[in-house]
């Protein structure tokens, strides 16, 4: 199901949109989509950070989306390095945005939105340097 939801061509701008806000920081953005998530989605978005193993980027800047399609819950988590410097409302606004585009059913302008948003943030905090930057994580969208 969660692999069926999005179309190649959905795809392609979901992983478009993650370069396009890489181009500009050292931060690194990861989507994962899942069937299900029993218990708290934090929790299980945790879970899939830790395996990802996005905990280990130089500058601890890491974004995770993670959706879980058939339970209709999602959750966005940043590595300390981004949670220490982004506004106290910065997830909860990306949250919202990301939220009104599900609910039309447009669930890859919804993650493009919240990729673009996390991207800018990214970029002001943690611009992109020419000399040592490498991208540590890979772009395309894990399925659980």
């Amino acid at each position: 199901m969660a692999e069926k939801l999005f179309s190649q061509e959905d795809r392609d701008i979901i992983i478009a949109a993650i370069q396009a806000a890489e181009q500009e920081t050292s931060g690194e953005i990861q989507v994962h989509i899942e069937n299900h998530c029993s218990g708290d989605v934090m929790d299980r978005a945790a879970e899939v950070f830790e395996t990802l193993k996005m905990h280990q980027t130089k500058e601890r800047n890491a974004v995770l989306f993670y959706l879980a399609v058939q339970d209709h819950r999602f959750a966005i988590l940043g590595d300390c390095g981004i949670n220490g410097v982004v506004p106290a409302d910065f997830w909860e606004n990306i949250k919202e945005r990301m939220l009104a585009e599900f609910k039309k059913g447009r669930f890859t302008e919804a993650l493009r939105i919240g990729i673009e948003m996390c991207g800018l943030q990214l970029k002001a905090h943690f611009p992109f340097n020419q000399k040592g930057d490498i991208n540590e994580l890979p772009d395309e969208i894990s399925f659980g």
